[in-house]
């Protein structure tokens, strides 16, 4: 884990890759309860005879929403930010998903700082992250993702 002490150190960073999360596991448990919470049961993230016998996967799949939801608890578990009062989701300026997530696979982010300006009552600071699966050469979603710190 990659501790920034305050939001000068952040800026300096600019243009880095700042970190890399730890690995966490996509089991068909969490893509079940995702499905469940969200309507979205479709065939290939439920129902693993099905997807063994029409998917070009041979299983099942995450959500790619799912996928891109779990941003937040990589960024925790590769950085600890400075000092503030509350960090809120502000949005993504741009998302792709380009490879799937199989059931039971592991993904990880990696954290470029892209923009760090400050803000009344703190900072927006836009992260470029790369998901990446466990095994695989092609990126599962990269995101352009927009948080801000208030102080």
């Amino acid at each position: 884990m990659i501790e920034i002490p305050d939001f000068s150190t952040l800026q300096q960073r600019l243009g880095q890759e700042v970190a890399v999360s730890d690995w966490l596991e996509m089991p068909q448990e969490r893509i079940s309860q995702f499905a469940e919470t969200t309507d979205d049961q479709q065939w290939i993230h439920v129902d693993a005879a099905r997807a063994a016998a029409e998917s070009p996967y041979k299983t099942t799949i995450a959500h790619g929403f799912l996928t891109l939801s779990m941003l937040s608890a990589l960024l925790r578990s590769a950085i600890t930010l400075p000092k503030r009062r509350l960090g809120i989701n502000y949005g993504l300026n741009r998302v792709r998903f380009m490879a799937a997530v199989p059931s039971g696979s592991r993904i990880r982010g990696r954290f470029v700082a892209t923009e760090l300006k400050e803000i009344d009552g703190g900072y927006q600071m836009v992260w470029t992250v790369t998901i990446e699966r466990e095994g695989s050469e092609k990126p599962c979603c990269l995101a352009e993702w927009v948080l801000r710190y208030l102080l």
